[in-house]
C-alpha cells in the first residue's frame, strides 16, 4: 500500500513511455492531481501549440481514474476516488454554451441521471450565468456519503483562452468554484497566461516548453514515427541510425526557420523519407553514406510540392522554392488583371488607368502629354513615347523606373481631366473594349469612381481617416493597384500604359 505523497509509478510507467521528454511535467501534474499526493484547487497548464499539454492531461487523468489506481490507493473501506471531465472551449460558441457543456460533461462523468432516478434528485437546470453553474455543480459534487468525502473531481477547461464571447471575469469566477466545492480541482489549459489570469496568487502553473532538437529526434525515433520495416540491404540498427540523422537534418532545414510543431515535422519526415532513401533502395548508395544521400536529395528540401502538394502545381523535376514563388506571384498578377478587365466596365477601367497616370506622372507634365488630344492626331504606338523621351533627357540620372516606385497622391479633378483628355483616343471606333463589343462610355463618372473606391482600387488619403465626399474636387486620392495589374487592364482595351508614363 503506497503511503501519502507516493505516486503510483506502475501506472505512470506506460504514460512516461508514451510521452517521452515529458517526465517532469507528468510527475508534477500527477502530484497535483493524485488524491494520495498533494491535490490542489486550481492548476494552470500553459505552453505553445503541439507541446503535449492536452494529450498528457487527458491520458494522466484516464490512468489516475482507472480501477487499478483506486485499488492501489485503497485504505480500508474508503479508497480515494478520482473522476474527471474535459471541456473543449473552442467547441463552445458562447459563455452560456460553455456553462451548459460543463454541466453535461460532469453529469455524464458522475452518472448523474442514474443517481437522480435512484434518489429522486431534481433535473438539471439551465445555466446562463456562473452563479447557476455553481448551483448545478454543487448539487452534483457536494456529497455527504462517507466513501466519497475523500474523492476528487477534476474539471479541465482546454483552450480556455480561445473561448468566444467570454466575459472578462470568466476565468476568476471559474477559479473560485473550488473554494465553494472542496473536492473540486480545476485545470486551465492555455497558451500564454497573463500575470492576473485568475486573480489568485496560489494557483500553481505548469509549463510545457517547446521541444528541443534532441527531444524531437528522440520522439521521432520511437513508434509510431520511426520507419518500419528497415531499408533493403541494411540492418534495423543502420536504418534507425540513418533515420535519427535524417530527422535532425529535416529539423535544421525546416523546423527551426518555420517554427514547425511536432506533427508538422513528423509529416515532413514521412514525406521526405522515401525520396531520401531511394538511392539506398536502388543500391547506388549505402545507409552509412549520409552526406552523399543528403547531397543527392537536397533538391527535395527546396521543393514545396513535396511537403504541400495542394499548394503548388506538380512540375517535372525538382524546382526551387524561390522559382515556384515567382511563378505563383506572376500567375496571381495575371489572374487579378484579367478579372478586373472582365468585371469592370469601360468607364471604370479608363478612370483606373487615369488614376495610375496621375499617381506616377508629375503634374507639370500633364499639359505636354494630354493637351493635343483635341487635334484629332493619332498618337498611339509612339505619341507618348516621343514626349517621354524628350522629357527624360533631363532625368537620365534616375536609377529606378517611375512605375516601380510607390504611387503618389493626386487631386480628384486632375484624374478626371486625364480621363476626359484620353477617353476619345483610347475608346476609338476601331478599338474594342476587350470583350468583342463596341465601346460605350457610361456618362456616370461619379458612379464609376464610387465603385473603384468601394473596391479599394482607389484609396482616399488625408482627412479624418480618409472619410469625406468621394466627389470632392479637391480631395486627394492614390491608386491602389500595381504595375502588373494596370498593364493588364490597359491591354484589355488596347492601351499601352507604358507609353503614357514619363520616365
Amino acid at each position: 500500500m503506497p503511503s501519502i505523497f507516493e505516486l503510483p509509478d506502475d501506472l505512470l510507467a506506460s504514460l512516461l513511455e508514451s510521452f517521452p521528454c515529458r517526465d517532469a511535467q507528468i510527475r508534477a501534474l500527477a502530484t497535483l492531481l493524485y488524491p494520495r499526493a498533494a491535490p490542489c484547487r486550481n492548476i494552470v497548464i500553459h505552453g505553445t501549440e503541439a507541446t503535449g499539454k492536452s494529450a498528457v492531461t487527458a491520458r494522466l487523468l484516464e490512468a489516475l481514474s482507472s480501477p487499478a489506481a483506486a485499488s492501489a490507493s485503497a485504505t480500508g473501506d474508503a479508497p480515494p476516488l478520482l473522476s474527471y471531465a474535459i471541456v473543449k472551449s473552442v467547441e463552445c460558441v458562447t459563455a452560456r454554451h460553455l456553462y451548459e457543456r460543463v454541466v453535461g460533461q460532469v453529469a455524464n462523468a458522475l452518472r448523474w441521471e442514474e443517481e437522480r432516478e435512484k434518489e429522486g434528485r431534481g433535473a438539471l437546470g439551465r445555466c446562463e450565468t456562473v452563479a447557476a453553474l455553481t448551483v448545478e455543480l454543487t448539487r452534483m459534487l457536494k456529497y455527504d456519503q462517507p466513501r466519497e468525502r475523500d474523492s476528487r473531481f477534476v474539471l479541465v477547461f482546454d483552450d480556455i483562452d480561445r473561448q468566444r464571447e467570454a466575459p472578462p471575469t470568466l476565468l476568476p469566477a471559474l477559479a473560485r468554484l473550488s473554494e465553494i466545492i472542496p473536492n473540486l480541482t480545476t485545470i486551465f489549459i492555455l497558451t500564454a497566461p497573463s500575470p492576473s489570469l485568475l486573480r489568485l496568487s496560489s494557483a500553481p502553473q505548469l509549463y510545457f516548453p517547446p521541444y528541443t532538437k534532441p527531444e524531437y529526434v528522440t520522439i521521432l525515433s520511437r513508434p509510431p514515427y520511426a520507419p518500419r520495416p528497415s531499408l533493403p540491404n541494411t540492418t534495423p540498427q543502420e536504418t534507425a541510425d540513418l533515420w535519427a540523422r535524417f530527422a535532425a537534418a529535416v529539423h535544421d532545414a525546416l523546423a527551426k526557420p518555420a517554427s514547425r510543431s511536432l506533427p508538422g515535422l513528423a509529416r515532413a519526415c514521412a514525406a521526405l523519407w522515401p525520396r531520401f532513401t531511394a538511392p539506398v533502395a536502388a543500391g547506388t548508395h549505402r545507409a552509412r553514406e549520409f552526406t552523399k544521400l543528403l547531397v543527392a536529395a537536397r533538391a527535395y528540401f527546396q521543393d514545396e510540392s513535396v511537403l504541400e502538394p495542394g499548394i503548388t502545381l506538380a512540375n517535372k523535376g525538382p524546382v526551387s522554392a524561390v522559382a515556384k514563388a515567382g511563378e505563383k506571384e506572376a500567375r496571381s498578377s495575371n489572374s487579378s488583371s484579367k478579372d478586373l478587365a472582365v468585371l469592370l466596365p469601360p468607364t471604370a477601367r479608363l478612370l483606373l488607368i487615369a488614376a495610375y497616370l496621375a499617381s506616377h506622372n508629375a503634374p507639370r507634365h500633364d499639359q505636354t502629354i494630354f493637351s493635343t488630344w483635341h487635334s484629332g492626331r493619332r498618337r498611339r504606338g509612339g505619341g507618348g513615347m516621343g514626349v517621354a523621351h524628350h522629357i527624360t533627357k533631363k532625368a537620365k540620372h534616375r536609377k529606378i523606373a517611375r512605375k516601380l516606385l510607390g504611387p503618389g497622391a493626386f487631386v480628384l479633378e486632375r484624374m478626371v481631366a486625364i480621363y476626359a483628355a484620353t477617353r476619345r483616343e483610347w475608346l476609338s471606333d476601331d478599338n474594342d473594349a476587350g470583350d468583342g463589343q463596341q465601346p460605350t462610355v457610361d456618362g456616370d463618372v461619379g458612379m464609376a469612381i464610387a465603385t473603384l473606391a468601394s473596391l479599394r482600387l482607389l484609396v482616399r488619403v488625408g482627412g479624418a481617416g480618409g472619410a469625406g465626399d468621394t466627389m470632392d474636387r479637391g480631395g486627394k486620392w492614390r491608386v491602389g493597384v500595381g504595375w502588373e495589374v494596370i498593364r493588364g487592364v490597359g491591354r484589355s482595351m488596347g492601351v499601352e500604359v507604358e507609353e503614357w508614363l514619363v520616365e
